[in-house]
């Protein structure tokens, strides 16, 4: 009798510009492409990867969504489909002091640095995001840009590309 072999679901992290675009929010016509390929991304990915949005990024989707016209009780839909979506993963004092040494030792933005340690806390292996260096590495982490091509190897991998 031949053993089943089980997979777990690699953890993927979805900065929020990518839940912008998911969302359809168009700033120039450049962003449509954006728009097409964050949704079809997060399509195809879904079924092999466990998708986590940092708690930091549903207060950054929201902002935007505010400011691109959205009315507020539209975007607290939005952002509440999302939650019933994807898994959440919360900051802690753990994420903030990694956030503190990222901001500090690698010079990045302190709310771009709260989303990627609390990605790795939540156990991720990929962060999708457009505004952080693709291939950048974090405690096991690897950002990748999903709008640059050719994709990251790590992502290309889950798009069977």
């Amino acid at each position: 009798m031949e053993a089943r072999r089980f997979v777990r679901p690699v953890n993927v992290a979805l900065d929020s510009n990518i839940l912008v675009y998911a969302a359809g929010v168009q700033r120039g016509t450049a962003d449509i492409a954006k728009i097409t390929r964050s949704r079809s991304i997060l399509r195809d990915i879904a079924n092999c990867a466990l998708l986590v949005v940092p708690a930091q990024g549903l207060g950054e989707l929201f902002n935007v969504l505010v400011r691109s016209g959205f009315d507020r009780a539209a975007a607290r839909s939005t952002v509440s489909q999302i939650v019933a979506t994807y898994q959440i993963a919360y900051s802690d004092a753990a994420s903030f002091t990694g956030a503190l040494d990222l901001a500090t030792d690698c010079k990045l933005q302190f709310w771009d640095s709260l989303i990627l340690s609390t990605a790795a806390n939540a156990g991720c292996a990929l962060l999708l995001s457009e505004d952080m260096q693709n291939g950048f590495t974090f405690r096991g982490v690897t950002i990748a840009n999903p709008f640059i091509d050719p994709v990251h190897p790590a992502l290309a991998r889950l798009l069977n590309r």
